[in-house]
């Protein structure tokens, strides 16, 4: 009722004034009243559709599921917490200096040192075995170089023939990278110790898979990687001697529209680098294909590929090599090396892989994808040059300073000379050509 129609109700019934007076501020409180209704009612409807939103918000993940399924819902659930777990750890982790101290039980079991710092066993709280290398340097540069590397290359990849990083740990008092536990150790141990365990199918199960490793940094990742130091002491071997490349302190990443890398300074170890890693000569990832060739040289031998305990004819075991398959000798390799009859053809692949990649010329080198097939006999293999042609009186290119010597010399001689390229006259074939093994020509 409104305020116009009390005051002619009042009028009507001959009320007085005080009356009409009192009516009048009753319509206003009345007025007032209905208006604060309203806006209750107003905000509490508001409020109840605001909580219904939410409500749906929050039970939409499980629409459709009955009130009895509680046993499959709490399944579910734990299993997509192990999944974001195990997802959480595809990405290294940064560690505390304090979670690596007990995890390694204040660094007490020693895997091994080197001039990079030191390896220790580990093991998290989740009994995951991890090994822990911290890292020393000449400098806090030096120690920044080597962490990036292997932070920007290992850290964001995942192949069953490259060693995995868990995370990192970088603070003032400990500079340090936590990978897997590789339980068999490295290779080195296995070929150059008296003890020589494996069997010869084991040592070319060994071969494939290192080259796998190399061939998914070279030709699958999103950038090209160059790990720049294959030897034996970098491959680590698991539980059923399957291998992993590790250490790459010295890798580069390197964009795939540029075909070669400017060096700052060498890299790699004597022995096994490339001679252009010694050399002005522009650096391919073809330097890593020749660092696996003498690795494969090592393996088919079991044996160091210098070793001057020997006869001077035996000294350098890849130049022995070559000899006795350039004069179709192979028999005096197989029973030197103590190869028996069953594995002398694998040997014999192994060993013409081998020459190929370390051909002087870096563009006289397979792919390591090739390389892959070659070593599984998927491919045919032509017969190979003659790698170690600039080593004679004839030829005056530079060769690789032997393991463990000098290269000063090699590094302060005339650019001229050393850019002087070897002849091999050969005609390249349909199958060098398919996979990119080009002849050397001046």
């Amino acid at each position: 009722m409104g305020i116009s129609h009390l005051h002619w109700l009042v009028h009507q019934m001959g009320i007085g004034h005080q009356h009409r007076l009192a009516v009048h501020q009753m319509g206003i409180r009345e007025v007032s009243g209905a208006v604060a209704a309203i806006i209750i009612v107003s905000l509490l409807v508001f409020i109840v559709k605001v909580a219904i939103f939410f409500m749906a918000c929050y039970k939409r993940p499980i629409i459709g599921k009955s009130s009895d399924s509680t046993q499959d819902s709490r399944f579910l659930t734990l299993t997509m917490d192990k999944f974001l777990n195990d997802m959480e750890k595809e990405k290294p982790i940064r560690f505390t200096s304090q979670q690596l101290r007990i995890a390694t039980d204040i660094f007490t079991y020693l895997l091994g040192s080197g001039g990079f710092g030191a390896v220790y066993k580990g093991l998290f709280s989740d009994g995951t075995p991890v090994a822990v290398k911290v890292l020393y340097g000449s400098s806090d540069k030096t120690i920044e170089q080597q962490f990036m590397a292997e932070v920007s290359t290992i850290g964001k990849l995942h192949h069953f023939n490259l060693v995995r990083l868990y995370g990192f740990c970088f603070e003032y008092d400990l500079r340090a990278l936590v990978y897997e536990y590789v339980r068999n150790g490295s290779l080195d141990k296995y070929l150059f110790k008296d003890n020589k365990m494996l069997e010869f199918e084991i040592l070319h199960q060994i071969a494939v898979g290192t080259a796998k490793g190399i061939a998914y940094l070279h030709e699958e990742c999103q950038d090209r990687i160059i790990h720049y130091d294959i030897k034996p002491g970098n491959i680590l071997l698991d539980g059923s001697f399957f291998p992993k490349v590790a250490d790459f302190g010295l890798a580069k990443l390197c964009n795939r529209e540029n075909t070669h890398v400017t060096m700052t300074g060498g890299r790699g170890t004597p022995g096994y680098a490339a001679p252009e890693m010694w050399l002005p000569f522009q650096i391919t990832h073809k330097c890593d294909v020749y660092s696996f060739g003498m690795l494969l040289f090592e393996i088919v031998g079991r044996r160091r590929n210098t070793d001057i305990s020997l006869p001077e004819s035996q000294e350098w075991f890849p130049k022995w090599v070559w000899k006795r398959f350039e004069s179709k000798e192979m028999g005096d390799l197989v029973i030197a090396c103590e190869i028996e009859e069953k594995d002398k053809d694998m040997a014999e692949r192994m060993v013409k892989v081998a020459l190929w990649c370390v051909q002087y010329k870096p563009q006289s080198r397979p792919l390591m994808s090739v390389v892959v097939k070659m070593l599984e006999g998927g491919v045919e293999i032509p017969t190979p040059l003659n790698p170690f042609e600039h080593l004679t009186s004839e030829n005056p290119c530079p060769a690789l300073p032997p393991h463990g010597a000098q290269t000063s010399s090699f590094l302060d001689s005339d650019s001229s000379q050393m850019t002087t390229v070897c002849n091999l006259a050969c005609e390249t074939t349909p199958i060098m050509k398919k996979y990119e093994i080009e002849i050397a020509s001046c």
